[in-house]
């Protein structure tokens, strides 16, 4: 049996945002534009978090597995791929939280900085 991956799911995301003749909902999703993809992903990233809020390992899965997909719809949708994700992750995790911070530029006043370290 074949490994799935994440980017044998990007892979299947690509193709079915190809097809042409409505029979696709990753196709009709992104012709709705990015707004709405964004949307949906939040949609299930709440419902992920609901899931873990209560302990229900069960819908935390289906939904993790829901939010995954929708996140990768919204990569594609903004042409951002896999690769590029998983390469600020590796550079996000080869220092520790603290150094990766204090090599950030300073923050811009009424701004606050994004968390960018895994560590």
């Amino acid at each position: 049996m074949a490994r799935f991956t994440l980017n044998t799911l990007e892979n299947i995301i690509a193709e079915r945002a190809a097809v042409t003749d409505g029979s696709s909902y990753t196709a009709t999703l992104i012709s709705c534009g990015i707004e709405k993809c964004a949307q949906k992903m939040g949609e299930e990233a709440i419902e992920a978090a609901i899931a873990a809020a209560v302990r229900d390992r069960v819908e935390l899965t289906r939904e993790a597995a829901d939010l995954l997909y929708h996140l990768l719809v919204v990569l594609k949708a903004s042409n951002i791929s896999l690769k590029a994700v998983m390469a600020e992750l590796d550079r996000r995790t080869s220092q520790t939280g603290i150094e990766e911070k204090a090599s950030r530029p300073a923050v811009v006043k009424g701004k606050s900085a994004k968390k960018t370290s895994l560590k």
